[in-house]
């Protein structure tokens, strides 16, 4: 009876998701590279953090050739000890007419930063054109990004507009996770809600967001955000909260060049996971039930119901469950079909969701311990 009951909430709870005017499982903003856009990009500077990123800079570099004339690349070398620098310096003697790359040595990180919000200001303070787009080190951009990215903000009047990043989906592990990861963001941040100015939901992804720099500077630059983890959804509700218009939508132009394994995932998400909760242990307990009705009762009643005793037990039982879990698949389609995997995928979903609140509680445990997070090779204090 309670796992029923339990499978019954979380049916309801799918169909509110699928149900909802904001549509948050949806895939419909979206926003493509356009090769026959303008191409002149005098106006814009690219400010690139790069903490050890030898691996995968040069890529992200040669393909802002492809963008448009008169890019300017300011990369931010952030204390890296693999190399990055050398591979920068070369990129920028090599770098073809159309854009020209400079390289800053970031320096120590000051008390109260964290580490991208710093290296981002150091490079900040280079940048003196209209706009500037800021990329991370591991994106690589599709031929036309920046000209599609710069007419969609110049239309819109927009202060911020970013693209979610094609991440990298091939492995097991990242068949498993990585539409999940992107799934969980989406109904935590609706995209339709954040879009919208007149709503306080304010997102963005960091790994591609062109900002207008007099809005940024408007805002006293990343000092504004220079504690921050999720640096990147902090400057969203901050340019909101000033009366910036922003917008957040997905891309097949904007592609990670980063592979993850299972512990790259828990890294990735236990750094943040308990600072998205505020620190709150509340907060941890509802999200925890929230899961655990939501992903996990379906499949586990449904196993119940096959193995009750009673003959009527199934049909009470398995119907929610079923249904729940299928309500639940119909959400997820959208993203499992973004990244090109097979219906059946979207079954998986209550694995993933174990996973990431394994993650969850392990984040918590790293702050109660005294680590807020550790990124980078850089540990926060928990009273930092």
């Amino acid at each position: 009876m309670v796992l029923t009951l339990l499978a019954s909430a979380a049916l309801l709870a799918w169909l509110a998701v699928l149900l909802a005017p904001w549509q948050p499982h949806r895939t419909r903003e979206r926003l493509e590279a356009d090769p026959s856009a303008a191409r002149d990009l005098k106006d814009v500077s690219v400010l690139i953090p790069a903490r050890n990123e030898a691996a995968v800079i040069a890529r992200t570099l040669a393909a802002l050739g492809g963008q448009g004339e008169g890019l300017e690349v300011i990369v931010v070398d952030d204390q890296s000890t693999d190399g990055t620098w050398g591979v920068c310096a070369r990129a920028a003697a090599e770098a073809p007419h159309a854009f020209t790359v400079r390289v800053l040595a970031g320096g120590a990180l000051p008390t109260g930063w964290a580490g991208k919000p710093w290296a981002l200001e150091q490079g900040f303070d280079l940048a003196r054109r209209p706009f500037t787009l800021l990329l991370d080190a591991d994106i690589e951009l599709a031929a036309g990004t920046i000209p599609a990215l710069h007419r969609f903000a110049a239309q819109r009047g927009a202060a911020l507009v970013s693209l979610m990043a094609e991440l990298h989906c091939e492995g097991l592990a990242e068949k498993l996770l990585t539409p999940a990861f992107v799934f969980f963001f989406k109904l935590l941040y609706p995209f339709a809600l954040a879009n919208d100015p007149r709503r306080r939901t304010a997102a963005a992804a960091g790994g591609c967001m062109l900002v207008r720099t007099a809005d940024l500077r408007a805002l006293g630059g990343f000092a504004a955000i220079r504690g921050a983890l999720i640096d990147d959804c902090a400057l969203a509700a901050a340019l909101k909260r000033t009366g910036g218009t922003t917008w957040l939508g997905m891309s097949r132009s904007v592609r990670s060049l980063r592979a993850y394994a299972l512990h790259d995932f828990w890294r990735m998400v236990s750094r943040s996971a308990f600072t998205q909760l505020r620190y709150s242990p509340l907060r941890l307990l509802a999200a925890t039930a929230a899961m655990v009705v939501t992903l996990l009762a379906p499949p586990v009643a449904l196993v119940a119901a096959a193995f009750a005793s009673s003959a009527d037990a199934w049909p009470a039982g398995a119907s929610a469950a079923a249904l729940g879990w299928l309500a639940m698949s119909a959400a997820y389609w959208p993203v499992v079909r973004f990244y090109r995997l097979s219906a059946p995928w979207t079954l998986a979903l209550p694995v993933a969701g174990a996973l990431f609140l394994a993650m969850t509680w392990d984040s918590a445990f790293a702050y109660w311990r005294g680590t807020r997070a550790t990124w980078k090779n850089r540990s926060y204090a928990s009273s930092s």
